[in-house]
């Protein structure tokens, strides 16, 4: 495919991916997220940077929220949910948490490619999210994209209808979301 169509594959995964999610499952997210009485967010690499920028969104909403391994985080506990996005659900420094947040009998929710993963069987929310693995085989044709691109892009859009969701139930519009954005920049 010539470069000039790089740009129109990606929208085009995108939109194909977006038709595969489930609108039930995206419902218990929000709902969940909207009730917990703090929301904790975790994910490894560059989906560790997606759900950093929806703790970003959710603080502009006003919840209480933190990203697990800053040093200003809180302890987690009963009434917490902990949600966490891994493609593979499988994640070595995410597993621990998953079962942490279940002994401690916080919620746990789950952002995946892969939900009958480890994370995926300790989350008590899972939202099944399209996308190829990042060691998929050469001969996959999901998507044209390297290792885990259409996962991190549908987390970070997910987060982000999320967002839409919980503006909707609150009334709230970005204009009132921007009195809590920062100003110290």
């Amino acid at each position: 495919m010539p470069k000039e169509n790089n740009l129109a594959a990606i929208m085009q995964e995108l939109n194909q991916a977006s038709g595969q999610l489930s609108e039930e499952q995206l419902e218990l997210l929000s709902e969940a997220v909207g009730s917990a009485r703090r929301v904790f967010v975790a994910g490894a690499g560059r989906s560790g940077l997606m759900m950093r920028a929806f703790a970003m969104r959710l603080m502009h909403l006003g919840l209480d929220v933190y990203v697990v391994g800053e040093t200003v985080t809180r302890s987690l506990s009963k009434g917490d949910l902990l949600l966490i996005g891994s493609g593979s659900g499988e994640t070595k420094s995410l597993v621990p948490m998953a079962e942490k947040a279940r002994s401690l009998e916080a919620a746990v929710g789950a952002l995946t490619l892969s939900p009958a993963s480890t994370i995926g069987n300790l989350a008590d929310i899972v939202v099944k999210l399209p996308g190829a693995p990042k060691d998929q085989a050469a001969n996959e044709t999901a998507t044209i994209q390297p290792m885990g691109s259409l996962f991190e892009q549908m987390l970070l859009i997910v987060c982000d209808a999320i967002i839409l969701r919980l503006m909707e139930k609150q009334a709230l519009s970005g204009q009132a979301m921007y009195g809590n954005h920062a100003n110290l920049e």
